[in-house]
């Protein structure tokens, strides 16, 4: 999903002169089109576009719903709080074809086996929508965005005459789908997993698998559309390879600094320092208070996107379970030495936390993303270990008054 496609490729003056030619000729096609991976992030789960081409009238534009304007004023809180409108853009296709394949970004498109009646259903819906007074929409990520639109675009405009296969041979949850756009040990998963709550552990249906641009290249290869005469063809008539990526697009990024090899440092660490606390007595303070600190700010943000966002995806989040935000309030009281009863008590409901987090793992409520698994072990370790030593240190404090 092309995201950062800005509004460059839309006038005034060029949407106007489209919206000019509403008719059709009997030559025109309409096709689907997709758009393979990129490089970045927000190019990883590709793109969805509908295009219109008519040789007679000759026309031929792209109806692109993943375009934003990054002028729009307080841009980036906007899209953190799921209040950032997306809008339905109107380029000219070669303009959109080469800007793909500059990124090197496989296309294919898929021209639909539409009557004359039908194509122009389809056209006069898009023209519709992108008027100004009807091009923006809210966007959300797995229910509203510029995959989903296609769908809703066709059945909108083919109402009973198109039929979707809606079979599911293997039931994937939203987060299996969008791992498969993602190396599961990058950061940049990690930090969608962390942001994305247990709304997305559920199976998405058949049709719901199209908020990804792939799914709805083959919900449409599957799908079947009605004639006048009554009878059910296939969609698609023809597939057409525009792109072929030329360049395989391999993970980079080093694995020694990947979240899988950071956190496993970062528990074993949180164990070897424990023990060595054991041994010596003695507890590291700094650790405590960064712990406290770090997980603190992280439970923050996890709070704000569950009940400060309209994203449905990032509510029910269990990831508050280890990143919990009520650890700032005691960053003082860790920082102390003495006894402190409500610390201690606090130091067991972290404890109780990750072990409820981890049945909720088991049992399926909520997936998590894996390369954090050894840090929660060293979380716990921790937490014990504190519980100990504070006890500990309020009997020693008895027996020497």
């Amino acid at each position: 999903m092309r995201y950062i496609f800005l509004l460059l490729c839309i006038t005034t003056g060029f949407a106007n002169s489209f919206a000019q030619t509403k008719s059709l000729s009997g030559d025109a096609e309409i096709s689907v089109l997709t758009i393979g991976p990129g490089e970045y992030l927000y190019d990883k789960f590709g793109h969805s576009a509908i295009r219109v081409q008519d040789k007679v009238t000759n026309l031929d534009i792209v109806f692109n719903y993943g375009t934003y304007d990054f002028n729009t004023p307080n841009f980036y809180t906007k899209f953190a709080r799921g209040k950032l409108l997306y809008t339905l853009s109107v380029s000219n296709f070669t303009d959109f074809f080469y800007h793909y394949q500059s990124e090197d970004r496989w296309i294919t498109e898929q021209v639909l086996n539409l009557s004359i009646a039908q194509k122009q259903d389809i056209y006069k819906l898009l023209i519709e929508n992108a008027k100004p007074e009807n091009r923006e929409y809210l966007y959300d990520f797995t229910h509203d965005n510029c995959a989903t639109k296609i769908r809703d675009i066709l059945s909108l405009a083919l109402g009973d005459n198109i039929e979707y296969n809606t079979e599911l041979e293997n039931p994937k949850s939203f987060r299996q789908l969008i791992g498969e756009n993602i190396n599961s040990n990058t950061w940049g998963s990690l930090g969608i997993n962390i942001a994305l709550g247990a709304p997305i552990d559920r199976n998405a249906s058949k049709l719901e698998e199209q908020f990804l641009p792939y799914y709805v290249m083959e919900a449409d290869s599957e799908a079947k559309i009605k004639t006048s005469a009554g009878e059910w063809i296939p969609l698609v008539k023809k597939t057409i390879n525009l792109y072929e990526q030329k360049e395989e697009k391999k993970a980079t990024g080093f694995f020694l600094t990947s979240p899988w090899v950071i956190f496993t440092i970062i528990g074993l660490g949180l164990i070897i320092i424990s023990f060595k606390d054991i041994i010596r007595k003695k507890r590291t303070k700094l650790v405590d208070i960064s712990i406290f600190i770090t997980t603190g700010i992280i439970g923050v943000v996890i709070a704000l996107l569950w009940f400060a966002t309209d994203h449905q995806t990032t509510k029910f989040n269990y990831n508050i379970l280890w990143a919990f935000p009520i650890s700032l309030l005691f960053i003082r009281a860790i920082s102390k030495e003495t006894y402190h009863k409500r610390l201690v008590h606090y130091l067991n409901l972290l404890s109780i936390l990750i072990v409820l987090l981890f049945f909720h793992w088991i049992t399926g409520v909520q997936k998590y993303p894996h390369p954090i698994l050894p840090l929660l072990i060293g979380l716990l370790i921790r937490y014990r270990y504190l519980t100990t030593y504070y006890k500990n240190t309020l009997r020693n404090n008895q027996l020497n008054s």
